[in-house]
């Protein structure tokens, strides 16, 4: 806890709950407590990655953004995980459906993370990592789901460094392996909770239908994920 405030997160110890969602939008953080939490009370601005905690059905339950991309979210939850003691991060944030069957809005839940990143060389490890999430969370999350009356897809996602690809083959060949979707920011929080011994879990709606060209407007993405949301958090 010494290590807090830090330059990115102006919380001090005890502001942050043992669980945290986190949207990779600031202004998703924002309208989560703004429509889920009680008591909500903002306890960081810094570079406008807004975070809250208050309570929700009795427990206390934070949510911060984590910008886009590994990078971003490679600092934010390991500050979280290190600095501030949080237990579980669950990731809620939009992706790309790169299979033919998901579509527009289903919920999918990051089983695994494949990347095309090179986050993993940190660790100097003598071979290949796979990325997964916590089965712990998961299961909680498939019940509660089920429990919502929602249908959702879980397996494996692809956490890539690249938006705008120059390889326009790439997601083909990714969908070939029986990857669901592809996003920015899972296999960074997987690798973060794993060294921290820590629990993570990503749960993704479908904002963009590669296969078919269809998208989400920036106002669905921001305010339409209700059903995520609330999935996510019935985990706390």
């Amino acid at each position: 806890m010494g290590n807090t405030p830090t330059p990115h997160n102006a919380a001090k110890a005890g502001d942050i709950a043992k669980t945290v969602l986190m949207p990779g939008d600031p202004l998703r953080a924002k309208f989560i407590a703004e429509t889920y939490l009680e008591d909500a009370v903002c306890f960081n601005t810094v570079r406008n990655m807004f975070g809250f905690t208050g309570t929700y059905k009795g427990k206390s339950v934070s949510v911060m953004g984590a910008g886009m991309g590994m990078p971003s979210m490679g600092i934010y939850s390991y500050e979280l995980f290190n600095f501030y003691d949080v237990d579980n991060i669950i990731r809620i944030g939009s992706a790309g459906a790169i299979q033919e069957d998901v579509n527009l809005m289903d919920v999918v839940i990051g089983m695994g993370a494949c990347t095309d990143s090179n986050y993993v060389d940190q660790y100097n490890l003598p071979g290949t990592f796979a990325p997964i999430g916590s089965y712990e969370l998961l299961e909680k999350a498939v019940a509660a789901a089920r429990a919502q009356g929602t249908s959702i897809k879980v397996g494996n996602v692809l956490s890539s460094d690249v938006f705008y690809s120059a390889d326009d083959t790439v997601n083909a060949r990714w969908a070939s392996m029986g990857v669901m979707a592809v996003e920015m920011e899972s296999a960074a929080l997987y690798m973060n909770a794993a060294k921290a011994g820590k629990k993570a879990l990503s749960i993704l709606t479908i904002s963009d239908q590669l296969c078919r060209h269809e998208a989400l407007s920036a106002e669905d993405r921001q305010f339409g994920f209700k059903k995520m949301m609330e999935i996510a958090l019935e985990l706390a």
